[in-house]
């Protein structure tokens, strides 16, 4: 039996509408169950995240700095 790794990519935010992670499109639940779910369980969960996060808006919700710094420059040239 293969382990099935987690699909986090370090971008933990939420979204409000939908209540899925902007980066993996768990919900606060999967994530914090992922740990103990059988490797059925998170195969399930994996089967529905390409269909979740196609509903995600995915807009910054605030102005990274790597945005910023970016615009900034953008605007001195």
């Amino acid at each position: 039996m293969t382990a099935i790794e987690s699909p986090c990519i370090l971008v933990c935010s939420m979204d409000i509408k939908t209540g899925y992670c902007f980066g993996c499109g768990r919900t606060r639940e999967e994530i914090a169950a992922w740990i103990g779910m059988t490797p059925q369980a998170r195969r399930a969960v994996m089967e529905e995240l390409p269909a979740r996060l196609s509903t995600i808006e995915r807009k910054p919700r605030r102005e990274t700095r790597r945005r910023l710094i970016a615009r900034t420059r953008a605007g001195e040239g």
